[in-house]
């Protein structure tokens, strides 16, 4: 046996993905080189580690006990690295962050420049939906959340960061034969949904709800991206925060469609559990957003 750190770290992000391509973007390395690292660490065992399951991967019982044992010696690996820095007198530690999919778009610019000078810190952040989101929070499993919507029921901490501002957004070429979509445009075009658990996903239904609207013909998307593409594809019009479409809209290859009730706000904001004491790295983390939110929404949001 002869395991590299590197197969250690793409097994276990492929365990907590699903997904070799997922893996490989958090892990900031090419698909082909995570499924090569992937690879060569099932080599060295006669028991399937993973079953392909269409797109996904499934993980097996074996793989999940070893994937159990991978996780210590990772804790172990970042201890070492974390007790060096910390000899050295930096800041050292893991931040963990979980976040909604949009907010992709808005995290990466509040934690660029905290990376840049703390450079004895980790990142882990997992971007999926809200309801994975809250789980995570609530479990443990990270020390942040990033939200547009305070989940209910939950006490919790928050740093409001800017506004979430959702529309009915179409291909460039949509035409609804009115200047703004009527209610027989709503239920005959097709809509784009999120999946079940996304925030974006209970806004719009919310806006059905109230509009008594009958949705007749739809299409379920499991991401943001996806949604985008369909839209930029012409496969019919959804809601979307216009932060994930900002370059879209410039450039007019999407357009926003005015209707009764919209937009909808929401805010962005960080959010922690009270009662929850944070780590060094997250009191950093947390001090840091706290003082230059400002700045940082100038400088990248134009706000």
């Amino acid at each position: 046996m002869n395991y590299t750190l590197n197969q250690l770290q793409v097994f276990a992000k492929v365990v907590e993905t699903s997904s070799i391509t997922k893996a490989a973007e958090e892990l900031f390395i090419t698909q082909p080189a995570a499924s090569i690292q992937m690879r060569n660490f099932q080599d060295q065992f006669d028991i399937a580690l993973t079953i392909a399951v269409g797109r996904n991967i499934k993980i097996t019982d074996f793989g999940m006990e070893i994937y159990k044992m991978v996780e210590k010696i990772l804790e172990e690996v970042y201890a070492i690295n974390y007790k060096t820095q910390a000899y050295k007198g930096l800041l050292s530690g893991r931040l963990s962050l979980s976040v909604v999919s949009t907010g992709k778009y808005v995290m990466p610019y509040f934690l660029s420049e905290f990376m840049k000078l703390h450079q004895g810190i980790d990142l882990r952040m997992d971007v999926t939906n809200k309801s994975k989101v809250i789980n995570d929070l609530i479990e443990g499993e990270f020390e942040f959340a990033l939200v547009s919507i305070l989940p209910e029921k939950l006490d919790v901490n928050e740093i409001i960061l800017l506004d979430n501002e959702l529309n009915f957004i179409a291909n460039k070429n949509f035409n609804s034969g009115t200047n703004k979509l009527s209610k027989s445009d709503l239920e005959t075009h097709t809509l784009i949904f999120r999946e079940e658990g996304s925030a974006t996903r209970k806004i719009m239904e919310d806006y059905f709800e109230k509009k008594n609207f009958y949705v007749r013909k739809k299409i379920e998307l499991t991401s943001n991206e996806a949604v985008k593409q369909a839209l930029l594809a012409g496969l019919g019009i959804s809601i979307m925060p216009l932060i994930g479409i900002r370059n879209e809209l410039k450039n007019k290859t999407l357009k926003i469609l005015p209707s009764a009730g919209l937009p909808i706000k929401t805010k962005w904001r960080i959010i922690w559990l009270k009662g929850k004491k944070l780590s060094p790295v997250g009191n950093a983390f947390k001090d840091y957003i706290l003082a230059n939110k400002e700045i940082l929404l100038k400088k990248y949001f134009n706000l």
